[in-house]
């Protein structure tokens, strides 16, 4: 069974940082993308960042460009989520998601409170 789990979330001030962390289970991750989305409340879910399989192909959505920052470990098959200057608009659940490629997401985390004081 494929499984998805997030940590790191929480409450800081804003212009602080955290780091979100998402293991993966249950199969090779290896070659599939990984990414982060986020809601918040009262708002659609959108796409944040993702990595590529070989994690050489990185995107991220233009609010977080320049503060945000993708990783993943294939050894460990984990990626990470780097944020930076964080601002109280970036409040929302952070969920980890996997797929084929960068486009197209089949399996998702729980998600991860991050809640940013202004």
């Amino acid at each position: 069974q494929v499984k998805l789990v997030e940590s790191g979330g929480g409450l800081v001030q804003a212009g602080g940082s955290l780091r979100l962390s998402c293991a993966a289970s249950g199969r090779t991750f290896g070659n599939n993308a990984m990414g982060w989305f986020r809601q918040a409340p009262g708002k659609e879910r959108e796409k944040v960042a993702a990595i590529s399989g070989t994690g050489d192909i990185t995107n991220y959505a233009d609010a977080v460009k320049g503060r945000f920052n993708i990783s993943r470990d294939k050894v460990e098959t984990r990626i990470y989520l780097q944020m930076n200057s964080l601002k109280h608009e970036d409040t929302a659940i952070y969920f980890c998601t996997a797929g084929p490629n960068i486009r197209t997401w089949g399996y998702w985390g729980q998600g991860t409170q991050v809640t940013v004081s202004s």
